[in-house]
């Protein structure tokens, strides 16, 4: 078995263990069961909520076997930890849908077919929906005592706030606890991993299997996910990058990985990506030594586009970044350039103007904004400064016509080096 523990310990990927001089000698013996557990609140997951996912994956690489749960169940109620207030309920159709966009997720990152060690996707809702609210309070419930839930921290914030706790977030410790003692009973899980807002949740399922089951079962948490300043990794004025493509697209994730700041993007490195040791080492030297090229965020960049998003993702999202470098613009769909050119000004136009001879290029750059007047569209075409998708344009007397459709109904006109115009043609 590879030293796993050692390896997480060099990325700063362990938090809290409740073993710390046991489980780098019980991880290195054989091979392990363990579980992380997410919650379906959105219909994906996050680049913050990645974390346990990769902690996941990167167990199954060192020869131990994952168990993923979605939580269909205490997805229902929503796990208090880490929130000021309540969440909303979500109804059980949206509850599935967001069930099913985290499950294939999952199976994008684990490996499910890998012989012994291969990983287990499981719903707690398939072993919750068959209890009774007496059954569960007499087999489950007895077994947790209540001052122990409230020297939960996670608990004690809640009650001090004036948000204060339902009894339906109280209960959802007890739920994901239950989670710990089923995987044993079933699976031989013994070891459970989250993030460190986890804590409280984690210890309670330990606990909850040594009453019920007389199990000797372990914890470890990761750090969250955050920047240097504090503020959540992940996130941005527009909000969450999704993992979903149809949230954040291929070109989106890669930017924001490509732009995360230096002092960032070193433990990006360790934590969200598989180089080896030297690897990371030697790009903090170029990160020290020659900032300008920006090499760590291009492989953080690179990496993590492959794994979400496939070496087709990854193409696309570098295809899209060249094209602000001067790169022509071909083969592309709508929803391609309209994510590349969100910020860019725009005109809807009628596809007719591309009829028959078609519109004039100095006519265009008018309407879009690029020219004050046709005379200056004149002299910045005579000049070599315009650009029809990228490609340079020198006579004053040319025709955009359908042929200069970059995607099914748009254009890219630009001018100098960054200015641009987005055309959108419609029928």
């Amino acid at each position: 078995m590879s030293d796993i523990f050692g390896d997480l310990k060099w990325r700063g990927l362990i938090h809290q263990t409740t073993a710390d001089d046991f489980l780098p000698g019980w991880l290195a013996t054989g091979s392990r069961t363990l579980y992380g557990g997410f919650d379906p609140t959105a219909d994906s997951l996050h680049v913050g909520s990645l974390l346990p996912l990769l902690m996941l994956r990167r167990f199954q690489k060192a020869g131990h076997k994952p168990i993923a749960i979605v939580g269909g169940a205490t997805g229902m109620i929503g796990d208090p930890s880490g929130k000021s207030a309540e969440r909303n309920l979500l109804s059980e159709e949206k509850l599935a849908l967001n069930v099913a966009g985290l499950e294939a997720q999952m199976r994008d990152v684990l490996d499910f077919d890998c012989g012994e060690n291969s990983a287990i996707l499981v719903n707690n809702n398939d072993w919750m929906k068959n209890f009774s609210y007496i059954d569960f309070l007499r087999d489950v419930g007895k077994n947790i005592p209540v001052n122990v839930m409230l020297a939960k921290d996670s608990v004690k914030t809640r009650l001090s706030s004036d948000a204060g706790m339902s009894y339906t977030e109280f209960s959802y410790m007890v739920l994901q606890g239950y989670d710990f003692v089923h995987l044993n009973r079933e699976y031989g899980c013994e070891l459970q991993i989250g993030g460190s807002d986890q804590w409280g949740n984690v210890t309670a399922g330990i606990d909850l299997g040594r009453r019920m089951l007389g199990a000797q079962l372990y914890g470890m948490t990761c750090p969250l996910l955050a920047k240097s300043d504090g503020s959540k990794m992940g996130k941005t004025e527009a909000g969450a990058i999704w993992l979903a493509a149809e949230r954040t697209s291929p070109y989106q994730f890669y930017q924001y990985l490509i732009n995360v700041a230096d002092e960032d993007s070193g433990l990006c490195l360790r934590f969200l990506t598989e180089l080896d040791h030297d690897e990371i080492e030697s790009l903090d030297k170029s990160r020290s030594e020659e900032p300008h090229k920006r090499e760590s965020q291009k492989r953080l960049a690179e990496e993590l586009t492959k794994l979400i998003h496939g070496d087709a993702g990854l193409a696309k999202a570098k295809q899209a970044t060249e094209i602000f470098f001067g790169a022509e613009i071909e083969n592309l769909s709508d929803g391609d350039l309209g994510q590349i050119f969100a910020d860019v000004p725009s005109t809807e136009l009628e596809i007719t103007l591309l009829d028959g001879e078609g519109w004039t290029l100095i006519d265009a750059l008018v309407r879009s904004g690029l020219s004050k007047s046709k005379g200056e569209a004149r002299r910045s075409i005579s000049q070599g400064g315009i650009y029809i998708n990228n490609r340079r344009v020198e006579d004053i007397t040319y025709q955009l016509t359908q042929d200069d459709l970059a995607s099914e109904s748009m254009i890219v006109l630009r001018s100098g080096k960054k200015k641009y115009a987005l055309l959108r043609f419609l029928g």
